[in-house]
């Protein structure tokens, strides 16, 4: 595949990774794009589909086909196992080596146990469709458990549900886990009440949606609650197992428990041996270069910079950037630092509710909830998915029904 074009390797089918590769469609280079998944996922929305809101297929796009018209581009699975900066090559899963000119690093994050990867099996996370279908099925299942049992006890456990992390996916999750039991699933169940279901949010800090102004997390906080969801603040989790959680000196029975506490970056910033934070991140240059390789480029979750949060807005005017980096050193202009430009954050916490900060306006309620819709159905790739999208949700906020609601049995589990 020898080219006399400059050869761009991406990694990751992100935000990042995707809007990088197509902001040079038009540039003189030999775009690689290199995912061990065959389809970019719409992140913001995958608890919908653990909450059985949305279908995997109406958030999810194959790469292929989303860059299908750009010419310059070609997508490839893989798995990508060692980055040599010095030869500038990288090494696949299969030992396949890869020669590059530049290098874009999109790999993103995973979930963060703080020390406690056991617990993992106890709380998945929700990083990828595999995960928001596990999820859908632990929680779909204990409504089934819990009608199949004749005892009270372990009926509760099987109806009590823990979030564990106060952030933006925490409370998405508890708002939507509430809805379900307290108004899709009350005419479908005869020998338990699902509004009796008891949904826990459990955050460390002194509140959720740490990262909005105080007056967004309160009136956030107010919106779950009268959801009939139970926020507890300032508690950290100290033990989880299959039975459920220990807080402090407090055991809660609970079978279901999902984690949304933390992320830490993707192996793969290691591999490149050059210093990263705390939490694996990449301390990037301010032109998002990797230090002492102009041509290596790292972003999304997995660069290190300084007030830019791991939101897909912020990665994707990372990938714009790096990518528009690239173009400018192949016509001979020198690199510029990267800006970010923060146009807001928002979180939705159920039917017509959510909070939002855009651009110094502060929105909650209704108001947020619009905006919230717009612009996620705005960011959705593909008409095909903004269509179905859109219709899901016209036919639940009328009819409070969800229709991904098939459990597939997982076998091996």
């Amino acid at each position: 595949m020898d080219s006399p074009r400059p050869r761009v390797v991406i990694i990751g089918g992100g935000f990042a990774g995707l809007y990088a590769a197509r902001t040079l469609r038009r540039a003189p280079v030999e775009v690689l794009v290199l995912d061990r998944r065959n389809h970019h996922v719409f992140q913001p929305l995958l608890y919908q589909v653990a909450t059985a809101g949305l279908g995997a297929i109406e958030i999810a796009e194959p790469i292929r086909r989303v860059l299908r018209t750009q010419a310059n581009a070609t997508v490839l699975l893989a798995e990508i196992t060692a980055i040599d900066t010095d030869r500038r090559q990288i090494t696949t899963a299969e030992g396949r080596t890869i020669g590059y000119d530049f290098l874009i690093v999109a790999s993103g994050a995973v979930d963060s146990y703080f020390g406690h990867p056991e617990w993992e099996e106890f709380a998945p996370g929700l990083k990828s469709i595999e995960d928001a279908m596990r999820i859908r099925r632990r929680i779909l299942l204990a409504f089934e458990e819990a009608e199949l049992t004749d005892d009270v006890d372990e009926r509760q456990g099987w109806q009590t549900f823990v979030i564990i992390g106060g952030g933006p996916t925490g409370a998405e999750l508890a708002g939507a886990v509430a809805e379900l039991a307290r108004h899709t699933l009350v005419e479908e169940f005869r020998r338990f009440h699902t509004r009796e279901a008891r949904i826990l949010l459990i955050e460390g800090g002194d509140r959720i949606l740490s990262t909005y102004p105080p007056h967004l997390s309160n009136k956030a906080r107010h919106q779950l609650e009268r959801l009939g969801v139970e926020v507890v603040t300032g508690s950290l989790v100290t033990e989880i197992d299959e039975r459920g959680i220990t807080v402090g000196d407090r055991r809660i029975k609970a079978r279901t428990v999902l984690w949304a506490a933390g992320v830490r970056a993707s192996p793969l910033g290691e591999a490149l041996g050059v210093p990263l934070d705390r939490a694996g991140r990449v301390l990037v240059e301010s032109d998002l270069t990797v230090p002492g390789h102009p041509e290596v480029f790292v972003v999304g979750d997995l660069a290190s910079v300084d007030a830019v949060p791991g939101l897909a807005p912020a990665a994707i005017q990372m990938g714009r950037h790096a990518a528009t980096t690239i173009l400018g050193a192949v016509e001979g202009r020198t690199s510029e630092p990267f800006a970010y430009v923060d146009r807001g954050s928002m979180a939705t916490l159920g039917r017509r509710s959510a909070v939002a900060q855009i651009r110094g306006v502060r929105l909650s309620g209704f108001l947020a909830w619009a905006a919230w819709l717009t612009i996620h159905i705005f960011f959705l790739i593909g008409f095909r998915n903004r269509a179905v999208v859109l219709f899901e949700w016209a036919r639940s906020y009328f009819t409070y029904n969800r229709s991904a609601r098939l459990i597939l049995l997982d076998r091996e589990g």
